[in-house]
């Protein structure tokens, strides 16, 4: 099992809105470009990377969609208190 996850994101404040750009990705357009257009994280500006986490690193909700999903996934909308999140899972050690 995965000790660590190496994912990125995008936070944004509605369901609709993250749908809306789930959709665009899966279309075919960049993951990282609608990080640095869209995301209210400051992750954002990296393209959406938070880098490597361990387990208890993350709100649980965002955590248990990065470990459950295969290297490569694109995941959401997934809702945390801080909004709604499109994650990718780019790598597990």
């Amino acid at each position: 099992m995965a000790k660590q996850v190496k994912a990125s994101h995008i936070l944004v404040p509605g369901q609709g809105k993250a749908q809306e750009l789930l959709d665009k990705i899966n279309a075919g357009e960049s993951f990282e470009e609608i990080a640095k257009n869209h995301s209210t994280c400051p992750s954002g500006k990296r393209g959406g990377d938070l880098g490597y986490f361990g387990r208890g690193k993350m709100i649980k909700e965002f955590e248990k969609a990065a470990f459950d999903n295969e290297k490569g996934s694109i995941v959401g909308p997934v809702k945390t208190q801080f909004g709604w999140h499109i994650i990718k899972v780019t790598d597990k050690k």
